[in-house]
């Protein structure tokens, strides 16, 4: 007689689906609310267009290496070192990292590169503070 077998499935819910959507996308727009409003404000202003056009192309930048890396680490493929994921957060693609952690339910369990990245979009979010609310005398 054998012994029953025990799943080790994550009870993620239906395949394809992100667990707790709607307060996912909840923060997920009020964490983008200050880098919008502050790379539109640059934008409108005269300042600099730079915020406006590396937020959405660094975004997909980040979605693409996020994609790439999973499907490198199911093939068992040379993988993106972290340090190239966290520099394109960096340098604003961590909306696009932040969607692409869900999308592909990939290095969302990992403490320290969440750790990382969690400082990384605290930065942007201090910086923004800082630009828009108190005119910049921080940074």
């Amino acid at each position: 007689m054998s012994r029953p077998q025990t799943s080790t499935r994550r009870t993620t819910g239906a395949a394809g689906t992100v667990q707790h959507l709607r307060s996912k996308l909840l923060l997920f727009i009020g964490l983008c609310l200050m880098p919008l409003g502050g790379a539109l404000h640059m934008l409108l202003s005269g300042q600099s267009w730079l915020p406006a056009v590396a937020y959405p192309l660094a975004s997909l930048v980040s979605i693409a290496l996020y994609w790439r890396d999973k499907q490198q680490a199911r093939s068992q493929g040379w993988r993106t070192p972290e340090k190239v994921l966290h520099g394109i957060e960096l340098c604003g693609g961590w909306p696009g990292a932040l969607l692409a952690q869900q999308m592909f339910r990939h290095k969302t369990r990992k403490l320290s590169f969440q750790l990382s990245f969690w400082v990384i979009v605290g930065l942007h979010q201090v910086f923004w503070l800082d630009y828009l609310w108190f005119g910049g005398h921080w940074f």
